[in-house]
């Protein structure tokens, strides 16, 4: 039986997904398998020597320590596209937001009703200072085209937008998604200059922290509105005050709020709203689930954000899957060995992502823990499983 242990609430849509005759599941097993999480920080976490799958219900990953996983065999699973729906929705919100002055004005009013003025009189007279232009006709940049900013160029081009996206690493399945009234930007600093509304939806690297700053926004349009449903570091918040006052910045939507972005003027703060429907919460569950089921049952990896994907249908008796290193003469040692102790391989596929790699061999017959511990001990080998049909 499989252990898996959560460290959030996870939806029950998801926990259905693990059968309770092979998985057992809940918040205080020890030595697990593998872990079920949203947004628990483990960088301090001790994994236990049993781990070997981390599946986050949700897309970004900056909770876990992906290089210390990764030195240790253990496979990180996201679930892109889960929420992109709820995010897409909230991020015409957001661009509504930063155009009409809603939550300003709505402030305003409970204020002076608060204060017993005469409201219906009252707004007529004040309700001048929340004028905003409308988003039909005007510019908006989409900087990253994955799942969820595919969807969100494309509903802008709905609201009479004319959109540009600039995504350098565009996937196949985006490219054949998004619409062809969105215009392909080639660089950032086309969206900068040209664009009335920019939406990040990048995830956070080294490369992309901080990527909106003085550099960046000197370029952009006097007055451009920026929303940040994506991950609070992208901004820096100390070029963005000064952005803010000086009105190069005429609004800032951030579902990442602090201390220090509160203290701007124009800037409409979210508490993390992004993916909160039930729907995104469950369908982010039952995807991590299945991801870390089928890789438990069967070796086969999909979405995962350190391994690369690799689904192998069943072919044999026994199923040995390697994570390695991504270096030479790694296949040609472990099919050796396996040659060397009379194993006849009906199958194997290897696949690289950077540095790691990763090999499913089946075999026709059952074989011992001792060809896997064999294999363990090639110089380069992080984990060897051994499976059995």
């Amino acid at each position: 039986m499989f252990r898996i242990k959560t460290l959030n609430k996870i939806s029950p849509a998801g926990l259905s997904v693990l059968d309770q005759t092979r998985f057992s599941v809940s918040d205080d097993v020890e030595n697990e398998d593998g872990i079920l999480v949203r947004s628990a920080d483990m960088h301090e976490y001790q994994f236990s020597d049993n781990l070997r799958a981390i599946a986050r219900a949700g897309a970004g990953t900056n909770n876990i320590p992906i290089d210390r996983c990764s030195e240790a065999g253990i496979v990180v699973f996201n679930t892109p596209g889960a929420n992109a729906n709820a995010v897409k929705e909230l991020a015409v919100c957001a661009l509504l937001m930063a155009s009409r002055k809603i939550t300003a004005g709505a402030e305003w009013v409970r204020t002076q009703a608060g204060a017993g003025a005469d409201v219906e009189k009252v707004v007529e007279k004040g309700k001048s200072q929340f004028v905003g232009p409308e988003l039909s006709g005007k510019m908006l940049g989409v900087i990253g085209l994955g799942a969820i900013g595919v969807q969100v160029a494309n509903i802008a081009t709905k609201l009479g937008m004319t959109v540009f996206g600039y995504d350098p690493f565009l996937s196949v399945d985006a490219a054949l998604s998004l619409s062809r009234l969105v215009h392909r930007a080639m660089d950032l600093e086309t969206i900068y200059k040209n664009c009335d509304y920019i939406t990040l939806h990048v995830p956070q690297t080294p490369e992309t922290r901080g990527m909106i700053n003085e550099d960046a926004m000197h370029m952009m349009k006097g007055g451009v509105r920026i929303i940040n449903l994506a991950r609070g570091g992208l901004v820096n918040d100390d070029d963005m005050l000064v952005a803010l006052e000086s009105g190069k910045v005429a609004a800032y939507v951030t579902d990442f709020p602090n201390n220090k972005i509160l203290q701007g003027k124009n800037v409409v703060a979210i508490p993390h709203l992004g993916a909160s429907t039930p729907e995104s919460e469950e369908n982010c569950a039952v995807m991590a689930a299945q991801e870390l089921k089928d890789y438990l049952e069967n070796g086969n990896i999909k979405n995962s954000v350190n391994l690369p994907t690799l689904v192998q249908e069943w072919s044999g008796e026994s199923r040995l899957c390697i994570i390695h290193k991504n270096v030479p003469g790694a296949i040609a040692n472990i099919t050796g060995l396996l040659s060397k102790d009379g194993v006849n391989v009906e199958n194997m596929t290897n696949k690289s992502k950077k540095e790691y790699a990763y090999t499913v061999v089946d075999v026709g017959t059952r074989v011992s823990q001792t060809v896997a511990d064999e294999i363990r001990a090639l110089d380069g080998v992080c984990r060897v499983r051994l499976l059995n049909h």
